[in-house]
């Protein structure tokens, strides 16, 4: 008879959790990539655990480590219900005394990495709710990237007619020393909305990257305005010998298990794809997003307007006094805009496939995307802006084409 005893990892059964938004994650997590997903099955056997049907737990068991050796956290479970079998099991990875101690870092870093799995299925974010990072999101761009850094977990959605759909989420490690990376060597992740810009196939790199790496744009604007130094921030996999890492593991990166890393690889374009990396998500619900988003929207057409007018101190208007692009100053951006506007003569500007996110911490930012078309054009800039709130107005302390 299998004796499992608490604290041993258990589900939503024995927690308290709604039925409904348990299997609404589960679906998800199967959906990620087909039924073979190794996270889905590890929950699985946790959940038929859970219920009491360690046998067939066991079993269960017994195949994910057959087919993935690598998954350590895996092998840990096999092992314990292996153990269930003669004697009672307390915890994962109940191993004798002398054993504990001796692997006591990599059994913490173990049960770390399953509590965090645990959470991802025992509280998913509502059904229909997006991160509130994502305000407007251009019908060009297919897919968004979020992290919540407090569940190790990354969250994928589609963008359709009907707006974002999450279609995937999996686990993933951040910094050795956390987030909120400020220098080189710190071993922290970054925070803030980020783009993926390449893609490093896997022959070119060392086996320590994994299936490949998909780079950011870390330090992005708003990081290089308040001094923050680094780079080399990708979203990578792991070595052959190694499924997953611990939730505090890289030197900043995020880590995923290879065949996630590989969807993610396969599914998103480069160039397009925002990531916004968080301390902890708040997930709302769209409409919510759409009210909120509109006090920007109309300050950005007021800008576009007095661009449309060659207003130029009303255009000026909407810049701070220390906006820098590429090292032009407030002083020599005015001179290119009195150019632009001039050549404008007065046309109507559109933009087009505009989509802005919103970042809060110390302060409010606005990363924005758009094309900037004359009328009677079929082409233009692509333009990107960072924007910040000053005394409860929107203004511009960046402005680059892309």
């Amino acid at each position: 008879m299998t004796l499992l005893c608490a604290p041993y990892p258990v589900f939503a059964a024995k927690t308290g959790h709604k039925r409904a938004d348990t299997k609404q994650a589960a679906d998800v997590l199967q959906s990620s990539s087909g039924e073979g997903l190794a996270e889905a099955r590890l929950l699985e056997v946790y959940r038929l655990m859970a219920s009491g049907r360690s046998q067939e737990a066991l079993g269960r068991a017994g195949k994910l480590v057959h087919d993935h050796p690598n998954f350590q956290l895996g092998q840990l479970v096999y092992g314990d219900l292996l153990a269930a079998r003669i004697r009672p099991v307390n915890a994962l990875g109940d191993v004798p005394a002398d054993l504990a101690r001796a692997g006591a870092g990599a059994l913490d870093e173990l049960r770390a990495e399953s509590r965090q799995r645990v959470q991802a299925l025992n509280s998913p974010p509502r059904q229909g709710t997006i991160p509130s990072q994502f305000l407007e999101i251009s019908q060009k761009t297919k897919h968004a990237i979020a992290v919540d850094a407090s569940r190790s977990r990354l969250y994928l959605f589609e963008n359709g007619p009907g707006g974002l759909t999450l279609v995937a989420n999996y686990y993933t490690s951040v910094g050795k020393a956390g987030v909120s990376k400020t220098s080189q060597g710190d071993q922290r992740t970054p925070l803030g909305v980020y783009y993926i810009t390449s893609h490093l196939d896997a022959k070119s790199l060392k086996d320590f990257y994994g299936s490949g790496a998909l780079p950011i744009n870390y330090p992005n604007i708003l990081d290089a305005k308040r001094g923050k130094t680094g780079g080399g921030i990708w979203l990578h996999g792991t070595p052959p010998n190694q499924f997953s890492r611990a939730p505090l593991a890289s030197d900043g990166c995020l880590v995923m298990a290879n065949p996630d890393l590989l969807h993610l690889i396969q599914t998103v374009e480069v160039g397009s794809t925002p990531v916004v990396i968080a301390p902890q998500l708040q997930w709302v619900d769209p409409r919510a997003v759409k009210t909120e988003s509109k006090p920007f929207d109309d300050t950005l057409q007021a800008w576009r307007k007095a661009k449309v007018e060659g207003n130029l101190e009303r255009v000026m208007s909407f810049y701070t006094q220390d906006f820098n692009s590429y090292g032009k100053t407030f002083g020599q951006w005015s001179d290119v805009l009195r150019t632009e506007l001039s050549k404008t003569q007065g046309n109507n500007i559109e933009l087009k496939d505009v989509s802005f996110l919103h970042w809060t911490d110390s302060a409010d930012t606005m990363v924005v995307t758009f094309g900037e078309v004359l009328m009677g054009k079929r082409t233009g800039w692509t333009k990107r802006q960072y924007w910040t709130r000053q005394s409860g107005q929107w203004k511009i302390f960046f402005e680059g084409i892309l």
